[in-house]
């Protein structure tokens, strides 16, 4: 019986990729690079800020990485004033979210965005206390797909893996959830599609968030 859900943050609960693009094309935009379009940025994004603006490099032309620096520092420049730029819930995920709180579910929150910026989201979102844990990317804890942030929220809730969701949009989320040795979930309304998340080890896929409340 599950007791405890995992959720993943961009492309699961928010609908975060306008503020992502807006975000890292403003970066670029500093060096004379870019823009990417809108919609190349569901392939860029999954595996923290590093990796995202070093992709975004890359797609740039950049092949060595020479800008990396700037960039990055420029985008987290920019991140942090912007990180709510058109950012929304997922329709039907706070509803659904209410839904399982009542049931009596913990709820927890497990991102490769940097942890203020991600508790900035959540509060912004959904408020204070809708979550009983939000961890974001931390540098004591090694970011997904490592499993490291679910045996952290698993120990702060004392919940064992057997009564245990985690939901996610991407190949990273299903390699964590499957790492983890946890039931792992892969949503069709994020930023990815279903081959991927099946390839990658999802137990399930669902279409819609209400569909959550059928694992209760």
């Amino acid at each position: 019986m599950i007791k405890t859900i995992l959720f993943d943050l961009d492309g699961t609960l928010a609908d975060s990729l306008e503020s992502i693009a807006y975000c890292a094309n403003k970066a670029l935009q500093v060096l004379g690079l870019g823009p990417i379009e809108k919609d190349a940025y569901r392939y860029l994004v999954g595996d923290g800020a590093a990796k995202l603006i070093e992709r975004a490099l890359l797609k740039c032309g950049d092949t060595k990485l020479k800008f990396f620096d700037r960039a990055f520092a420029a985008y987290t420049d920019v991140f942090e004033k912007h990180c709510m730029y058109r950012v929304k819930p997922y329709p039907g995920i706070t509803e659904t979210l209410q839904a399982l709180k009542r049931a009596g579910i913990q709820t927890a929150v497990l991102s490769n965005k940097p942890h203020e910026r991600t508790l900035r989201v959540i509060s912004d979102l959904f408020g204070e206390n809708m979550f009983d844990v939000v961890l974001g990317q931390k540098p004591e804890i090694k970011r997904k797909p490592s499993p490291e942030g679910v045996y952290a929220i698993l120990d702060m809730l004392q919940a064992g893996k057997e009564q245990v969701l985690y939901l996610g949009d991407t190949d990273t989320d299903m390699k964590t959830g499957k790492s983890a040795g946890v039931f792992t979930v892969g949503v069709l309304w994020g930023f990815r599609d279903r081959a991927e998340l099946e390839e990658n080890g999802a137990d399930a896929v669902i279409e819609k968030p209400e569909d959550i409340l059928k694992f209760i």
